[in-house]
């Protein structure tokens, strides 16, 4: 395992009145999240001080969290696939404290200082990798000054990355899996690639490793060849059509129906966004691909895991439409 001591960027300078490199704010009572990623673990240590989401909840999102923060503004974000916020935005938002969690390259650490240069709000850039997590929340809860709750969701989360590795060692065999995206299916990430991170987690081998690093789009005949006898997958779309086109019926897993669709409430499981709820997927595709190891109730750790980020846990209902979709656990 990656040593977990975190990459921190803190852009600070005379912003903290000269104070020390790494310090946060005398106090921080409004952070603004740059992405999804930040978003998830500010809302899960101290949801009162998240200023709004990345994106609105769409109503069925926005069921699984307690009503106030469901309907928190709308903001955009600053980093990733799409940005839509601006400096303006932030500052509207009377925010003490930028947060994104991610990459820590060139690109990011240079937009944290140019963010910082134009607001004069301390912005802090963490590293978003899984196993990064627990030191992510520990780094923001002390920036925030929320460092009990923050150190409680770290240590629990720690915890059951460990569960989850020691589960793989104990694995005899690690499948061979494609990670289909898109409609197609025919979208895929390379070795490195943060689309499969949770597949690299969970040790199982990448059909599309040798595909070049990030997402990548394969031909239908290269599919064939690797001939993977698992296939996960977050397109519901993808999932329906490799059981009725008869291409897809010469491809191992098909054939032995070990195609499965994550879920994808309120955030996804698997791939995106990619944050603290890919532990989720990690429970859950680790079910799918190591099915003696992995024997434990899937519903008891997804409440766990509601109660504890979202701050609610599902009702009985969510709990059955989520696992209980097509594909989430079979055909």
């Amino acid at each position: 395992m990656r040593d977990l001591l975190i990459f921190i960027t803190l852009i600070f300078t005379t912003l903290f009145h000269g104070a020390a490199f790494g310090q946060s704010p005398a106090k921080v009572e409004r952070v603004y999240a740059a992405g999804p990623p930040a978003s998830l673990l500010v809302f899960a240590i101290a949801p009162d001080k998240l200023t709004g989401w990345t994106r609105a909840m769409r109503p069925n999102e926005a069921a699984f969290f307690p009503e106030p923060y469901g309907q928190l503004p709308e903001l955009g974000r600053l980093t990733g696939r799409g940005n839509t916020a601006n400096v303006e935005v932030v500052l509207k938002a009377k925010t003490d404290l930028i947060v994104d969690v991610g990459s820590t390259g060139e690109p990011y650490a240079s937009l944290a200082k140019q963010v910082q240069g134009q607001t004069r709000i301390p912005y802090a850039l963490l590293d978003g990798r899984i196993e990064s997590t627990p030191a992510a929340l520990r780094a923001i809860g002390k920036l925030m000054g929320d460092q009990a709750a923050a150190e409680k969701l770290a240590a629990w989360y720690e915890n059951e990355l460990q569960d989850v590795q020691q589960r793989v060692a104990r694995a005899s065999s690690h499948p061979l899996v494609y990670y289909g995206r898109s409609p197609s299916g025919l979208q895929t990430g390379g070795k490195g690639s943060i689309n499969l991170e949770v597949l690299d987690f969970l040790g199982a081998r990448n059909a599309a490793a040798e595909a070049r690093p990030g997402l990548t789009t394969v031909s239908f005949e290269q599919v064939i060849l690797w001939d993977p006898e698992v296939i996960l997958t977050t397109d519901p779309n993808f999932w329906k059509s490799v059981w009725t086109d008869p291409r897809w019926r010469a491809v191992k897993a098909v054939a032995a129906k070990r195609v499965y669709l994550s879920p994808n409430l309120p955030f996804g499981w698997f791939d995106f966004p990619p944050g603290a709820n890919r532990l989720l997927g990690a429970w859950w595709a680790g079910k799918l691909l190591y099915p003696k190891e992995f024997d434990f109730d899937l519903r008891a750790k997804v409440a766990e895991f509601h109660r504890l980020f979202y701050h609610r846990e599902p009702t009985v209902a969510q709990l059955a439409a989520m696992l209980g979709e097509p594909g989430v656990l079979g055909k």
